[in-house]
């Protein structure tokens, strides 16, 4: 069997490496910041959820994985203080996940060191690091209507 390899690493496999290294740093900075209990499979969460909250099927669908999975990743968050489940306004029947003050401000602080990494990445980079965000805009954009249908093509 022949397999034509590539004679470089493919860019999905440094888009790969790069968000490994971001989910890992951003675990490191939580547990420096005194929440050892924060895990990589956490990650996601603090980039889908805002202020006013969310059903936990609705962030299920953003983050494109299944209910369970959606429920277990809120559950340990509950577990640890960083969300809390609360009545929905406008259904008695359903939940509202959002987050408890402790939580409002973890995910503050998180976000605060996101900005100082970019800031850092601009210092070091320059202008290729604008360009670099520039192509992986694209790149999504690109591949964004096959992404949603991954029979197309």
């Amino acid at each position: 069997m022949s397999r034509d390899k590539p004679d470089r690493k493919p860019l999905i496999a440094l888009v790969h490496n790069a968000d490994k290294a971001f989910q890992a740093h951003m675990v490191w900075s939580a547990h420096e910041r005194g929440r050892p209990d924060i895990k990589p499979a956490h990650n996601f969460l603090f980039a889908i959820l805002g202020d006013d909250g969310d059903r936990a099927a609705n962030l299920a669908v953003r983050a494109g994985i299944t209910r369970q999975s959606m429920g277990e990743v809120i559950r340990d968050l509950v577990d640890i203080g960083i969300l809390e489940m609360a009545p929905d306004p406008n259904d008695g029947r359903a939940k509202i996940v959002r987050y408890t003050p402790e939580g409002k401000a973890f995910a503050s602080a998180g976000y605060r060191h996101l900005r100082e990494l970019e800031q850092r990445f601009e210092a070091e980079f320059g202008a290729d690091y604008e360009a670099t965000r520039v192509v992986l805009e694209r790149v999504v954009g690109l591949l964004s209507d096959t992404a949603a249908d991954p029979g197309q093509g």
